[in-house]
């Protein structure tokens, strides 16, 4: 998509002025035939990958292209007409380029838009567009990004710091002015309220006050303060009713103004943000605009190198080159800079804090959609940032009294189900961020988990947790539809506090949220061997029509997905979900029939590559004895990924997809939220350097990895020159590093890592170890007479073999049989339970209680047993 040379001149440029170490001390022995390591990494990333649209079921993908520094207050970028995040490969019509953008699936920032061009102000130029040319001239790189407007002749490049962009624009020459817009009212989510002010004739400021993410009551304000290099001879604003020409202020959510230049004017904007004031705009311009356009360019290039040689590969296939490093490039956009340079932001109480010296307040947190992926990520290769992202979100609780669920700007969304900004904090600690308020971020934890964690205008972090606590899962009720997830979510979300609490010393606390950590077994339907969501009374979803996997986005009771996409979220307790299911065998064939489609969206019962729930369902064969699976299911996985505008299956969300990517091109997978046990599937690179702090690294050889004829199976793994027949690594290598030697073949070994030993570990302390259901809770029988109801059981843990069944009925003369069995191979148990009704029994309904109780575990459920008289 674009010209190599430029990037040879930087790359030796950056070289000559001694701003890039590569990250090759130590490097693996060298083998005949293999590539070189990539020395440069921008070279081969290409911001316009993952910008498209990927077809009917992955829809806009939502990256954007423009230039950013990594997490960067500032993303200037080009915007496109009605796409959510600003922009589509696809979509030739641009309003032109904004400066805050998100690669989100709802409307989002798109904040103090601005268009040049040479077309006269029309009656409505708040509706203004222009086509761009979707070709050749068209260029997106780590830092800047350029493009031609075909109807008006303008070139538009485009570069930044952390606060500022910085556009450079060349207007044809002709008899045409030259225009420049700039629209504080054009946010893409809408504006609550706009201003623009023409203080004199190179400075243009203002503000644009925005939110309502997906609908929620989000609202942030972003202020601007813009330098043009040479004086505007012309000028007028616009409030989105009529344009008044010569006059210099807007107030009005459809705020804007223009200013002209003589024709064939090469004009420099800079743009600098603050979520402060106008003042803290002028602030942060004066401390990061005062040097060249191409200066700033080249200083934001070398900053990109810098933090994309953290990984050194080398492979044989540039395209795998460019998807690998394009995606660690957009797994290091967000969460963003908050703070101005001066160090003050606006908090989550809605008054100006200022952060600490030497640290960085940052905004725009995903968690749902980043905890699994992204968090380890900028733990493990960004420790220091890494703490300042957790710190930001204590920061954030501190101030509103609790953790923001999907925060954006100052303010949470909400959005989602899940408390799932706790595995993200522990996550990157487990990664190695240590340097935060450790205490204070457990404290936090704790009180959601089990007040609900109050927040300010009416927020709460884990709503309904009061029913939770007291019925052991999230119940199905009119107002509240995705029980299920909430509660695998929940059980996730305590699994990492359990963690948290225990790495900080609180046994206690560790003890109790890793028996909470269990409650996704109270779901668990041994009638359709589904998580299923549960009413409030204990019942499940009625019959088969259940497995009917819904239209929509979803299946009621899941958010994002159906059934069978979340059975499979139980990423701390996998052995105890394989017998739950009835054992490796069944869990292969339930699996091999889940991954015969890979990206289907939330309707059919088949892996949604593209959403969060699956992206750890490929190394689930690393438990049940099967590897070379998850070595060819990662691989097809990996393959809808791809360096062209619709290479990715789905919406990338602030980095999930693409960190999804970097982890699973380099042979691993932090597949255990709030640990740092990576398992393992085979690499695509010949070899890899990950560099940790203090001079250590992961470093991994895979010869024959990569290429035409690249081996795609596991043969043998050794650590630090043991071999060892597990498929995964000891959490301390992030820590410590390690040697990882792959030997690759080029068909399935199916002997290595199949023994029950070589599966990764299962946390399953405080399971229990039955469940139990009654599909049809409801006998009627003549006085005098029995009926039968059919109990459905299943054994959650092994090591149980049998169980017993007794009744006990709030009516005299009504009594069940009490039973004695055995659970089937599989572990189920379909029971007919005989209940009696004396002659003496009135007509009437008769609770009665079945009880199961297996191990140490017992559960009970209610039978309405409705005494009746029978006509002959």
């Amino acid at each position: 998509m674009r010209s190599r040379w430029l990037f040879r001149v930087l790359a030796a440029t950056i070289a000559a002025i001694g701003l890039f170490v590569p990250f090759l001390i130590g490097s693996p022995t060298a083998y005949d035939g293999e590539p070189v390591f990539v020395t440069y990494p921008v070279e081969h990333v290409d911001t316009l990958i993952g910008t498209g649209t990927g077809g009917e079921i992955v829809g806009e993908i939502n990256n954007f292209p423009g230039a950013s520094v990594p997490f960067g207050m500032v993303q200037y970028s080009p915007d496109t007409v009605n796409n959510y995040a600003g922009y589509d490969y696809d979509n030739p019509r641009s309003t032109g380029f904004s400066m805050t953008h998100a690669s989100v699936g709802c409307p989002a920032f798109g904040d103090i838009s601005m268009l040049p061009t040479t077309t006269p102000i029309s009656s409505q130029p708040w509706n203004a567009w222009e086509e761009i040319a979707h070709d050749d001239t068209e260029a997106g790189v780590p830092g800047y990004y350029t493009v031609r407007f075909p109807g008006t002749g303008v070139v538009a490049e485009l570069t930044a710091t952390t606060r500022t962009g910085v556009g450079r624009f060349r207007y044809p020459h002709n008899d045409w002015p030259a225009l420049f817009h700039v629209r504080s009212g054009a946010s893409l989510a809408g504006n609550y309220a706009a201003t623009l002010h023409i203080e004199d004739t190179t400075t243009i400021t203002g503000s644009a006050t925005s939110g309502g993410f997906c609908g929620r009551n989000n609202v942030y304000t972003v202020y601007f303060a813009m330098k043009f290099s040479q004086p505007f001879s012309m000028w007028g604003t616009w409030d989105g009713y009529a344009v008044s020409p010569g006059r210099d202020t807007a107030d009005s959510r459809y705020s804007g103004g223009y200013v002209g230049f003589p024709p064939g004017s090469v004009i420099e904007v800079r743009t600098a943000l603050s979520y402060v004031s106008v003042d803290g705009a002028r602030a942060n311009l004066a401390a990061e605009g005062d040097t060249s356009f191409d200066a700033i360019r080249t200083a934001a290039s070398a900053e990109w190198n810098a933090a994309l040689s953290r990984i050194a590969v080398a492979s044989k296939d540039d395209g795998d080159l460019q998807t690998f490093y394009t995606s660690l490039y957009r797994s290091l956009l967000h969460p963003n800079t908050f703070n101005d340079a001066d160090g003050r932001y606006p908090g989550f109480d809605g008054t100006v804090h200022r952060v600490a010296d030497g640290r960085t307040q940052y905004a725009n947190f995903s968690d749902w959609d980043t905890y699994r992926s992204l968090a380890p990520l900028q733990g493990l290769l960004f420790p220091e940032r890494a703490s300042d992202m957790a710190q930001s979100l204590v920061n954030a609780a501190e101030q509103s009294g609790a953790y923001p669920r999907w925060a954006i700007a100052n303010s949470p969304t909400g959005m989602m189900t899940g408390d799932n900004v706790v595995p993200l904090i522990v996550n990157l600690y487990a990664y190695g961020a240590k340097d935060f308020d450790l205490k204070t971020a457990l404290r936090y934890m704790v009180s959601a988990a089990t007040q609900g964690g109050i927040g300010r205008d009416g927020y709460v972090e884990r709503r309904g947790v009061e029913a939770y606590l007291e019925l052991g899962y999230r119940p199905q009720t009119p107002g509240f539809r995705a029980g299920a997830s909430v509660t695998l979510e929940w059980s996730i979300d305590d699994f990492a506090i359990s963690r948290f609490a225990e790495a900080l010393g609180d046994t206690a606390t560790a003890a109790e949220f890793q028996r909470r950590s269990q409650y996704w077994q109270n779901l668990f339907n041994p009638t359709t061997g589904y998580i299923s969501p549960r009413s409030t009374a204990g019942f499940f979803p009625e019959g088969p029509g259940f497995v009917e996997f819904g239209s929509g986005f979803g299946q009621d009771g899941y958010d994002e997905g159906n059934a069978e996409q979340y059975l499979w979220s139980v990423p701390h307790n996998v052995a105890g979900l394989v017998t739950a299911l009835g054992g490796r065998e069944a869990v292969i064939k339930r699996l091999d029939r889940f991954t015969k489609k890979l990206n289907v969206g939330p309707k059919e019962p088949y892996l949604w590559a593209g959403n969060e729930p699956s992206f750890g369902v490929p190394w689930l064969y690393n438990y049940v004895g099967q590897p070379w699976k998850t070595q060819q299911t990662v691989d097809r996985v990996r393959g809808l990924f791809g360096p062209t505008p619709d290479g990715a299956p789905g919406n990338d969300d602030l980095g999930a997809l693409a960190s999804w990517y970097v982890w699973a091109a380099l042979g691993l997978y932090p597949s255990i939220p709030g640990t740092s046990i990576l398992t393992v599937n085979t690499p695509i690179f010949d070899r890899a350097i990950i560099a940790l702090p203090s001079g250590k690294s992961i470093r991994i050889t895979a010869p024959g990895a990569s290429g035409r004829n690249r081996l795609k199976y596991i043969n043998a793994l050794a650590i630090d020159g043991q071999p060892t027949d597990r498929t995964f690594l000891p959490g301390s290598i992030v820590h410590t590093g390690a040697d990882l030697v792959f030997s690759l073949a080029d068909k399935p070994n199916k002997d290595w890592g199949t023994a029950p030993s070589a599966a990764p570990p299962s946390f399953g302390v405080g399971s229990t170890a039955v469940t139990m259901n009654i599909a049809f809770p409801i006998v009627e029988i003549a006085p005098g007479a029995t009926g039968t109801v059919t109990v459905d059981a299943q054994r959650m843990i092994e090591g149980v073999s049998d169980y017993t069944i007794t009744g006990a009925s709030s009516g005299a003369g009504i009594t069940a049989e009490p039973i004695h069995g055995q659970f089937d191979r599989d572990g189920s148990a379909t029971v007919p339970v005989a209940i009696t009704a004396a002659r003496s029994v009135p007509v009437g309904y008769y609770p009665m209680y079945l009880a199961i109780t297996a191990g140490e575990s017992a559960q009970t459920l209610i039978v309405l047993v409705v005494v009746a008289d029978v006509l002959e």
